[in-house]
């Protein structure tokens, strides 16, 4: 026990306290719940297990350097971003790699299309355009968005 200020602290607490705060798990659970993802739907997108996600956030096990840039690339940061001030071992964040790619093909598709749209462009190939991406793409929240800036387009024309 610790004394601090007439007040009794549990010493071993407070150390768990610091290091959960610290931890690699709960800065993912928290990057996650802040885009309202479920665990699953991060584990989807990441390629792993709900089940690792799970351990990861709740600090049973340190994630890989390949995990991490995964999760890195999923929440738009830098895989040192992820990592920085949390309890990762170091000699594993030597090995991460210096960036990620942050953007999926859907997103910078739509990024296009809206330059075009401000620019005043042609719309006229992007309706195949974006049927052609609506066939390769599985994730539900980007399937609507192709679906809306489908129909946004077609109402252009």
């Amino acid at each position: 026990m610790l004394t601090a200020g007439g007040c009794c602290v549990c010493y071993v607490c407070w150390q768990m306290t610091e290091e959960i705060s610290r931890s690699l798990g709960r800065r993912v659970a928290t990057l996650r719940a802040d885009l309202g993802w479920t665990q699953q739907e991060l584990a989807d997108r990441a390629g792993v297990s709900r089940v690792a996600v799970s351990h990861i956030e709740a600090g049973l096990r340190e994630p890989g350097e390949r995990t991490v840039a995964l999760l890195a690339g999923i929440f738009k940061l830098e895989p040192w971003e992820l990592v920085a001030g949390t309890s990762y071992p170091v000699a594993k964040a030597e090995r991460l790699p210096a960036v990620v790619c942050r953007y999926t093909e859907v997103e910078l598709q739509l990024r296009l299309l809206e330059e075009d749209v401000a620019n005043h462009r042609p719309l006229t190939d992007w309706p195949t355009r974006l049927r052609s991406l609506l066939k390769t793409t599985h994730d539900p929240r980007e399937r609507s968005m192709v679906q809306a800036a489908l129909v946004d387009t077609l109402a252009e024309l």
